[in-house]
């Protein structure tokens, strides 16, 4: 599997309501509050910030992905 698909998701919630969530599909964050509107525009101007987040799909998941998935699969 070339984890290809892999979706890598930051969801920032308060009380319970999802208020911004960044989707690297997507290459943002996107929002879903009013109160939540400024902090993502400002996160998403951010271009250093969004590298980085858009790095850790590789850094972190499909790293993390492989491991899990052959200690799977050796086990079954």
């Amino acid at each position: 599997s070339d984890y290809s698909d892999m979706v890598f998701l930051v969801s920032m919630s308060f009380n319970k309501v999802l208020d911004a969530q960044y989707n690297s599909t997507v290459g943002k964050f996107v929002w879903f509050t009013e109160q939540a509107e400024k902090s993502a525009e400002k996160w998403n101007k951010n271009e250093a910030f969004i590298q980085g987040l858009k790095a850790d799909v590789d850094t972190y998941c499909r790293h993390y992905s492989r491991i899990v998935d052959s200690a799977i699969r050796d086990k079954t």
